[in-house]
């Protein structure tokens, strides 16, 4: 029997977090989650018998990379786990130099076959929120008194408008679902386990100058691009990192523009993606000159002007399909980007970060 306050807990996590997936199947999401609750008073959570170590959930992007670095500079213990890995993460792994664990997620088959029938709604759900959850359990298992997430402050930004509601592909990542996520742990499951991310305080493009200045080991490991991890196995050819097709890897290729000279990036990615007229339509998205921002974990507008002006100080793209659009279409509308590199390059608040974290 749940308590008002867990109804709410729930009904907040899965009205938010199936946002797209409303949005998509064009549904009145209005009412319909409604987790049933009993007028009682729920029993405090007690504190664990937890070791002062760190459990880093690794997802094979740079940001996960980043935490790992800051943990070591920080001469904080964690051991590294991964959900149904990727062989990727057997090399980075190896060069992070902490203990890798293996977690194993699978879903019933006939799933995907009702889905493939057309007898259910297909779409998107809260990784993060499942993931979160499972490493929660993790860590009372094997013995963590903290599960340190990646995600930046631009997580928190959304899509699109709809029935009243900001829609966010990422709102499991974001400061909203921490806030509350961390907060039912401490009052239900654990007083004394804490779950937050080490990069709340800064966007994507700060990430990725801090990636450069400090994860070169892993450049040709790590990869950010989603068709590596489905349930199905990868999607892309057997030792290719990246798909250079989809919106992630065109935003991530701009923030590596933003600081790498364009061999290096060019190298990392396989292809110059500022060349290809295809991502044309992608980058307007992505600049917010057209549609909505792509349904990706994606940085905002501003971060994605700010990336494609650094990039063109240098001359390297010009001419390049991809850089005549940003100076024909978007400068106009982000002529003034100083306040916004002070903005995206700043530390940010982050109170749920413990002290001795930070």
């Amino acid at each position: 029997t749940l308590t008002k306050h867990q109804a709410d807990f729930w009904n907040t996590v899965y009205t938010k977090g199936l946002g797209e997936f409303f949005y998509k199947n064009h549904i009145d999401y209005h009412g319909l989650v409604q987790f049933p609750h009993k007028n009682i008073k729920a029993s405090p959570a007690q504190s664990l018998e937890l070791p002062t170590r760190a459990l880093l959930p690794l997802g094979g992007g740079k940001d996960s990379l980043v935490s790992a670095e800051m943990l070591k500079a920080r001469h904080i213990p964690f051991d590294v786990w991964v959900t149904n890995p990727h062989p990727l993460h057997t090399n980075l792994t190896q060069h992070i130099g902490a203990p890798f664990y293996e977690v194993h997620r699978t879903l019933d088959p006939k799933l995907f076959e009702v889905i493939k029938s057309g007898g259910a709604y297909d779409g998107h759900v809260p990784m993060t929120a499942i993931h979160s959850f499972i490493y929660l359990a993790c860590a009372m298992l094997f013995g963590y008194n903290a599960v340190v997430l990646s995600n930046e402050k631009s997580a928190s930004y959304g899509n699109v408008e709809y029935l009243g509601e900001t829609i966010n592909h990422q709102w499991s990542k974001s400061e909203e679902f921490e806030h509350i996520l961390q907060e039912y742990v401490t009052g239900h499951i654990a007083q004394n386990l804490k779950i937050f991310s080490l990069l709340r305080p800064y966007y994507e493009i700060e990430i990725a100058r801090r990636f450069v200045e400090t994860g070169r080991v892993y450049f040709p490991y790590f990869s950010s691009c989603n068709r590596n991890f489905s349930y199905r196995g990868s999607k892309n050819p057997e030792g290719k990192l990246w798909c250079g097709e989809c919106p992630k890897c065109a935003f991530v290729f701009a923030l590596f523009a933003a600081f790498l000279p364009k061999t290096e990036v060019v190298q990392i990615f396989g292809k110059d993606l500022y060349a290809d007229a295809k991502l044309l339509p992608t980058y307007r998205e992505l600049l917010s000159l057209i549609n909505v921002k792509p349904f990706e974990c994606v940085g905002t507008p501003e971060e994605t002007a700010v990336a494609f002006s650094r990039a063109r100080m240098r001359k390297e793209f010009a001419g390049e399909p991809a850089m005549v659009m940003f100076e024909r279409e978007a400068l106009p509308k982000f002529s003034n980007l100083a306040p916004l590199e002070k903005e995206l390059f700043a530390s940010h608040a982050a109170p749920n970060i413990p002290k001795e974290f930070v």
